[in-house]
């Protein structure tokens, strides 16, 4: 197990923090250099405390040399339990050290000294934080609020003065972390009986031990108690009432106490009054345990015969209950069972439309959702009610958790409509979770604006078998394309800006501008000193460089007409493929033409979607290779300046979005590039979040791109060998349309009503499509040595002859099982055939092998894929796309795998021709490289990374309800 690494030596928290009026400030008195064993202070007064009155007590003159001895028998056992269990516990996790730190009001320190004594003793840490003594309620809260949040303590002992224990500030406190047990819920968990997860205040465990070790068995015997109020009453009134005796409580009335302690087979002195117990009230064989004023902080912890005795008896328990509170924490560190509630569908016949089914069903808080899969409420991130970040810590946590099954879900050649790889995702794992009971986790991408607001609408899935809300899900999301946009056109704004300076200014003004003086000092930051390295420059003092040097360090020197990077938009907006920017006066010339991409088709969404940590990701942002100087260097992020201010810009995007779907089951939401103009695939970090998320015994479904020609052996070749992850089986989607369609049926059109072939029963156009375009796409699955399930996701319009030919074909194409799905129409009860097909495929051997190897010529990777992926002859290569191999070759990057950016309407460069194209040879346009993302993307044909609008998009229909809010038309 990994667990957050803690310090052995036991430091100060935050270093005794200064406040007004305090006399703690920097190297006080006590406060130690961090690398010290204990940072503490000893002096000799100490106030009283509402929470902790010392406690000393008076016997009977017969009893009372045993009874002393008793209770140093009670330290000792308790103290020598507590050596123990840290002994134990560290054994099991040595870099864990139990912390206690002491939250004090006022300089007085005997309280502070008795737990320095015990602590010491036991072999537990100490640290105090020490406020001004009439310091107000929101510093004693800000402070519990830092406390809470250091995984490095365990427990806060409030040493304050009863009048600063306020509701709000015993409530602010963790209860996992109120070693004193005085918050309201574990007063209330005590009440109930149930300590299970919370703590007995130390003072009422003292006095119980000693109650318990008084010669005369106090069962059914009668305990007065004195004064007091607030938890420690109730918790002592509720222990010993559990221990078989009777309580009685007196609030210092003078009238009835004499009575009352005459009675009484034990006293219980909790506060102060103004009436003394006399000795002569009690009888010989009762005992008197009363609080007192003062401690004597020198006596010794071993010889317990002094008045401050119980004092080091109540320490030595609480600081049993920090280790008790540390071993919980490491307990709360390991993998935990699911407990998934799954939400109840009831589909309709006829379906309703997509929003309406979403919005008939209430999801789940996403606080309780993460709950129930065992994810800890520091790990999460809420972005309102329905969807929350999950925090990289979790890789820490469970990182010697087994990996659950690995299953890819892919497609054949689709049709512009989409065939419903995601509707077959979500209902496969609605199947798994909701009705066999197995631990599943979808990961899917984020949808782009673009297609929700262009032909092929969201992503969501549809039908019953959907993530909720799909608004939601459709729409900005938690705002990961957003950043991704923000930093895209930040390293944009960059280049044309250092261009301009550059061209307009001398090499002195631009150091001086580059690297100022900020109050007569110039120094250089982190970043230039890194790019002063990559140019060989060894000097750190900016006086210090030659002419030369200088030239070298300010000048990028970027040849125009050589610059790569294009500024994104996360709108299909067809009139930016080609753009003329610097036209205006102030840009002094500097005119040149670029271009927008849309969003998803940006570097960075790729290189989410590839980095496995947040260091992995800033480091490919700083490889991203954005043009070429005029002596054909290439010219990097880390060059301009911009990679640490990319990172800052992207580091919450990192983080996968938690939702759900239908029923309840998770889902993670991250990244979403395209699978035709990029590498097609979710995030490799939200696989791998949910592969320790699930178990050994649970399943992570995934979903690759358009056709498996494109998404899937992306999906092999880039994001297997960037996460080191394998699959343990393909889900190979496809449609009686779609086969009809690669059988020779007529085109078919986003927006036209399809025609009568596809509504109609056609086995001669299904078994052609099959023996093509199907066969096809089995045989590239098992080039990766994987086992294929065939999904068929059924149309309404489908007959039953039809049904059973695909599936009886695809079987005899080789597929390890295909099955019908009507997930659509029934959730995932229509998958469980699905869902039992891949439980058993996935428990069979794999053969996995990647189709190439990294270090063959970027030329024969690219023929590699032509050849067995797209059935081509050969590839043919322009004149520019030669030059930029040549050109890659000599920067290094000829071992980076290849990215192929080509339609996904046919498994050839040309869109209409369906089926499993033959003998044609596939055109490579240009070659371009992203260094950082890691990849080489040849663009196949006359492949645009800017997609357009049709005629009738998909916002004609959508609109929204000013009165409800409700949003209509998505889907």
């Amino acid at each position: 197990m990994k667990l957050a690494t803690i310090r052995s030596a036991c430091v100060s928290i935050r270093a005794c923090t200064s406040r007004p009026g305090s006399r703690f400030g920097g190297m006080a008195q006590g406060c130690l250099p961090t690398n010290s064993r204990l940072t503490l202070r000893t002096d000799s007064t100490a106030p009283s405390s509402g929470t902790s009155p010392t406690l000393t007590a008076n016997f009977g003159k017969q009893h009372k040399e045993d009874d002393w001895s008793k209770r140093n028998r009670s330290m000792g056992e308790v103290v020598q339990n507590t050596k123990e269990a840290i002994a134990t516990l560290q054994r099991r996790n040595p870099e864990i050290q139990p912390l206690l730190v002491i939250l004090q009001a006022g300089e007085d320190d005997g309280m502070l000294e008795v737990n320095k004594k015990t602590a010491g003793k036991i072999g537990l840490n100490v640290s105090h934080i020490c406020l001004v003594k009439n310091c107000s309620e929101d510093e004693i809260v800000e402070e519990l609020l830092k406390l809470n949040d250091d995984p490095r303590v365990h427990g806060v002992f409030l040493h304050l003065p009863p009048t600063s224990l306020t509701s709000r500030v015993l409530n602010t406190l963790k209860p996992e972390k109120d070693v004193d047990g005085i918050s309201d819920l574990n007063i209330g968990r005590l009440v109930r009986g149930d300590v299970s997860k919370g703590f007995i205040p130390p003072i009422a465990s003292a006095v119980l031990d000693l109650l318990e070790k008084h010669d005369a068995a106090l069962k059914g015997k009668s305990v007065l108690l004195v004064g007091g109020h607030g938890p420690l009453r109730m918790a002592l009134q509720c222990l010993i009432e559990r221990s078989g005796m009777t309580v009685q409580t007196n609030h210092w009335n003078s009238k009835s106490l004499k009575t009352q302690v005459m009675q009484a087979d034990a006293v219980v002195v909790l506060s102060a009054g103004n009436v003394d117990i006399l000795p002569s009230w009690a009888r010989p064989e009762a005992v008197i345990i009363h609080g007192e004023p003062a401690l004597e902080p020198d006596d010794d912890i071993i010889d317990l015969s002094s008045r401050s005795g119980l004092g080091y008896l109540t320490a030595a328990y609480r600081a049993q209950n920090v280790v008790h509170s540390c071993s919980r924490w490491i307990q709360e560190q390991q993998y935990r069972p699911w407990r998934l509630h799954n939400l109840k569908l009831q589909p309709l016949n006829p379906v309703p439309n997509d929003i309406e089914i979403s919005r008939a069903q209430t999801p789940k808080p996403v606080d309780r959702l993460a709950e129930e899969i065992g994810l800890l409420p520091e790990e999460l991130e809420a972005y309102g009610r329905n969807k929350a970040k999950v925090r990289l810590s979790l890789l820490d946590r469970l990182h010697s958790q087994p990996d659950g099954k690995y299953v890819l879900v892919a497609g054949i050649t689709p049709t512009p409509l989409g065939e419903g790889k995601s509707t077959v995702t979500i209902g496969l794992v609605q199947a798994l979770s909701a009705h066999l009971k197995l631990n599943s986790f979808a990961c899917l991408r984020q949808p782009s604006q673009g297609p929700t607001f262009g032909v092929k609408g969201g992503a969501a899935g549809g039908g019953y078998a959907q993530v909720i809300p799909m608004e939601e899900f459709n729409l900005h999301l938690t705002g990961d394309i957003h950043a991704i946009t923000a930093a895209n056109n930040l390293v944009a704004a960059a280049i044309d800006a250092r261009m301009l300076h550059e061209a307009t200014q001398s090499d002195k003004a631009l150091f001086n501008r580059l690297v100022p003086s900020v109050n007569g000092i110039r120094k250089f930051s982190p970043i230039q000193i890194s790019r002063l390295q990559r140019l060989g420059i060894s000097k750190t003092d900016p006086a210090s460089l030659t002419p030369q040097e200088v030239n070298s360090f300010v000048r990028l020197d970027l040849d125009p007409s050589k610059i790569t990077w294009h500024r994104v938009v996360d709108t299909n907006d067809r009139f930016l493929r080609k753009i003329t920017v610097g036209q205006a006066s102030t840009e002094k010339g500097q005119i040149r033409e670029t271009g927008f991409d849309i969003a998803v088709a940006s570097e960075i969404m790729a290189i989410l979607a590839l980095a496995d940590s947040l260091m992995d990701m800033k480091n490919r942002l700083a490889r991203m290779v954005v043009g070429t100087s005029r002596s054909g260097e290439p010219i990097k992020a880390e060059d301009l300046g911009v990679s640490g201010a990319l990172a800052v810009l992207m580091k919450d995007a990192i983080k996968p979005t938690l939702m759900q779907t239908l029923e309840g089951t998770p889902v993670f939401v991250h990244a979403g590039p395209f699978a035709n103009i990029a590498h097609g695939n979710s995030s490799v970090l939200a696989d791998k979040l949910a592969l320790k998320l699930v178990g050994r015994d649970g399943y992570v479904v995934t979903e690759a791109g358009f056709g498996a020609d494109i998404g899937m052996e992306k999906f092999f070749n880039i994001k297997c060998r960037a996460s080191g992850l394998r699959p343990n089986v393909v889900v190979l989607v496809a449609t009686v349309r779609a086969l009809k369609m690669h059988g020779g049926g007529p085109n078919v059109s986003a927006g036209a009503p399809l025609p009568r072939e596809y509504t109609d029963e056609n086995l001669s156009l299904v078994a052609g499509g099959c023996r093509s375009n199907l066969k096809k796409q089995i045989q590239i699955a098992h080039l990766f040595g994987v086992p294929v399930v065939v999904a068929l996701n059924v149309f309404s319009t489908d007959t039953q002859a039809e049904i059973d030919l695909v599936c009886q074909i695809a079987k005899e194409c080789g597929a390890s099982d295909a099955v019908p799905c009507h997930h659509w129409s029934q959730g995932g009860r229509g998958s469980l055939e699905l869902a039992k097909a891949v439980k058993e495929a996935a428990h069979r051997p794999t053969n996995f092998q990647f189709l190439y190897n990294t270090e063959m010529p970027i030329l024969e990777k690219i023929r590699t894929i032509a050849q067995k992926v797209y059935g081509a002859e050969d590839i043919e290569l322009s004149p520019e796309a030669g030059s930029k191999i040549d050109y890659y070759n000599q920067q290094g990057y000829e071992s980076l795998p290849i990215c192929m950016a080509k339609t996904h309407l046919s498994l050839s460069h040309m869109p209409d021709k369906k089926g499993a194209p033959t003998r044609f040879v596939l055109p490579i346009r240009d070659v371009r490289a992203s260094v950082g993302a890691g990849f080489i993307y040849p663009l196949v044909g006359t492949m645009s990374t800017m997609p357009g609008l049709p005629t009738r998009p998909c916002f004609y229909d959508i609109d929204l309800d000013p009165v409800t809010e409700e949003i209509t038309g998505l889907f």
